[in-house]
């Protein structure tokens, strides 16, 4: 679990960050999942975009989302939202205490 400094840490990091990840009408899909894991291993840090036409809220989606690939949940604004997750093989980030 993320303290609140660490959260605040990575939003700043994600400012500057353009979404990779995309969530389109058909949902969550398995191509999404794969992705999402793929990228969060390689970067820890990822930014998505929920597209306009998809059906379902983007805090919703990022939350299932997050829980499928043991992610955490960093930040949702507007339909982009953050997720975070240490690498298995090389940890990149370095959050503070």
């Amino acid at each position: 679990m993320l303290t609140g400094k660490q959260k605040g840490f990575l939003r700043s990091m994600g400012n500057e960050m353009d979404p990779i990840l995309t969530v389109g009408k058909s949902g969550i899909t398995e191509n999404v999942l794969a992705q999402a894991d793929e990228a969060l291993e390689a970067r820890e840090l990822i930014k998505g975009r929920v597209l306009p036409n998809s059906l379902e809220e983007t805090e919703g989606i990022a939350a299932q989302l997050a829980e499928a690939v043991k992610a955490e949940l960093v930040q949702v604004i507007g339909r982009n939202f953050l997720l975070f997750r240490k690498s298995q093989k090389k940890p990149v980030i370095i959050l503070p205490q």
